[in-house]
């Protein structure tokens, strides 16, 4: 997320900060000193939220809050405060909270899960690995999928390439048997749903198309060496060293068409 933290006092700027990044290492805090300098740069940067002071001498924090919000409507504000008293006017603006100092930890996680405008985590594409093992990361993080049958099917629907895959191709696919059980039909729909609160969690929201008793991924939401292959991409055409998701043995059945290609 992308912060600021506005107070007169540099002591409370930096006490604010420090905990705001133990809560998000990754994000963007920045800490400012006056109301001038947080309208310049509300104007000029991306911004998630504000955490203002309310008694500053050069523009009081409630009229701060206003100029910054007309630059940016959706911006959330959360005032810090040590009076009581603002907190009516404050609901006034639409604040999305209200701190009294010293502010913790976990009074401000507990502001950051109500946000009157959630933020949404810039990502890339989603990355898929296919040449070698089977992998897909997420800012260069391996994703931990909570099913491994979930992850072999997420797979397949790679390996499909966009195309619908129905239930009964599913069954007989990623069990070597292929019968199809009760059981294994309820675990398919269940792996399907698993796969797709995976991706919402981690706020990729149109990875999985699904149709009656059919499912696809959407090949435009990925990066994927196999994909970017079948473009003639060179940096993924180098990176096929005649291994693909070689910890699936249905997926031995692609090489042939990968090594004339």
């Amino acid at each position: 997320m992308r912060t600021i933290s506005v107070d007169d006092r540099q002591l409370a700027v930096n006490a604010l900060i420090r905990v705001l990044k133990e809560i998000d290492p990754e994000g963007s805090h920045a800490g400012l000193i006056s109301s001038v300098e947080a309208i310049r740069y509300v104007k000029s940067n991306d911004v998630d939220i504000a955490f203002l002071d309310i008694e500053m001498p050069d523009i009081n924090g409630l009229v701060l809050a206003k100029a910054l919000k007309d630059i940016k409507p959706n911006l959330n504000i959360v005032f810090v405060t040590g009076h009581m008293e603002y907190a009516f006017d404050a609901h006034k603006i639409f604040a999305s909270g209200y701190l009294i100092k010293p502010a913790s930890k976990e009074d401000i996680l507990a502001v950051l899960d109500h946000l009157r405008n959630p933020i949404e985590r810039a990502h890339g594409k989603l990355r898929v690995r296919c040449f070698g093992s089977f992998e897909v990361f997420v800012d260069d993080e391996p994703l931990i999928f909570r099913r491994s049958k979930s992850k072999e099917l997420f797979a397949y629907l790679i390996d499909n390439n966009g195309g619908l895959c129905s239930i009964g191709e599913l069954l007989s696919v990623l069990w070597e048997d292929g019968e199809n059980t009760p059981s294994r039909n309820s675990l398919i729909r269940t792996c399907i749903s698993d796969l797709r609160k995976t991706f919402d969690e981690k706020g990729y929201h149109n990875i999985i198309k699904k149709e009656y008793n059919a499912v696809a991924v959407l090949v435009d939401e990925l990066d994927c060496d196999y994909y970017n292959f079948l473009k003639k991409d060179p940096v993924a055409v180098n990176q096929y060293m005649g291994e693909y998701m070689k910890q699936y043995p249905w997926a031995e059945m692609r090489i042939p068409e990968l090594s004339v290609m």
